[in-house]
């Protein structure tokens, strides 16, 4: 898996995020040859920051917003320079069995821009059955991914779920992948892209592996890394 730095999206979404945790993030994508992810108020700063393909949540974390202001959203932060979206889903929606109006939003959000969106389907709190129903509402939308999940509800990423909505899309894993070897296994289960806080470390662990060391003893390699990240910012 020689390009698995660029099928990390490094990230940084907390409540109390500030602009040097952000630029923080970026060093580090930078350093690692990753990919970014963060709020959509920081895109300006990022994108005069560093050449770092750039991620932007729309709609984060509970996709409930009018579909018109969603749409906005989406234009604002792809003018503002995001590489690509990650747009929430209405899960109420899809509980209440309204998947006509999911598909209908879900479908002008994703033409509404003419880059790559992937859709937040908050697997934890979907059965199996809501999670093949939302895979193909996805993939009609003409979405590119799926993701798991903003980490923000209960729990993350789990091989189960992406095995699911892999069959569906490419997805995204995110919530609680804080290893190589978490991240490994969702790439083993059909994941395409890995979204983390610990996408410096991932990295890292996966270096050493590649070089005969100990994964585990990578883990500290950073100055800058915070073992508490996955837990404060739902990554």
């Amino acid at each position: 898996m020689d390009d698995l730095p660029d099928r990390i999206e490094h990230t940084v979404l907390g409540p109390t995020t500030t602009p040097d945790d952000v630029r923080t993030c970026l060093d580090e994508a930078l350093q690692y040859g990753t990919r970014a992810c963060i709020a959509p108020c920081y895109l300006p700063l990022a994108s005069d920051y560093a050449n770092v393909p750039l991620t932007a949540v729309v709609d984060f974390p509970h996709g409930q917003g009018q579909t018109e202001a969603v749409c906005r959203a989406a234009k604002l932060a792809w003018n503002a320079g995001a590489d690509e979206l990650d747009v929430v889903c209405n899960v109420g929606l899809l509980k209440a069995g309204e998947d006509d109006a999911l598909a209908d939003h879900l479908t002008e959000v994703v033409a509404s821009v003419p880059i790559p969106v992937k859709v937040i389907v908050e697997a934890p709190l979907l059965t199996d059955d809501e999670l093949e129903r939302v895979g193909r509402l996805v993939a009609d939308a003409d979405a590119a991914y799926l993701k798991t999940a903003t980490g923000f509800s209960e729990g993350g990423a789990t091989v189960h779920d992406v095995e699911i909505l892999s069959t569906y899309l490419p997805v995204k894993a995110s919530g609680g992948v804080g290893s190589w070897t978490e991240a490994k296994a969702m790439f083993e289960a059909g994941a395409e892209r890995i979204g983390a806080s610990s996408g410096d470390t991932i990295v890292r662990e996966w270096r050493a592996e590649r070089e005969g060391g100990d994964a585990a003893e990578a883990h500290g390699g950073s100055e800058t890394d915070d073992p508490d990240d996955d837990a404060g910012d739902g990554y």
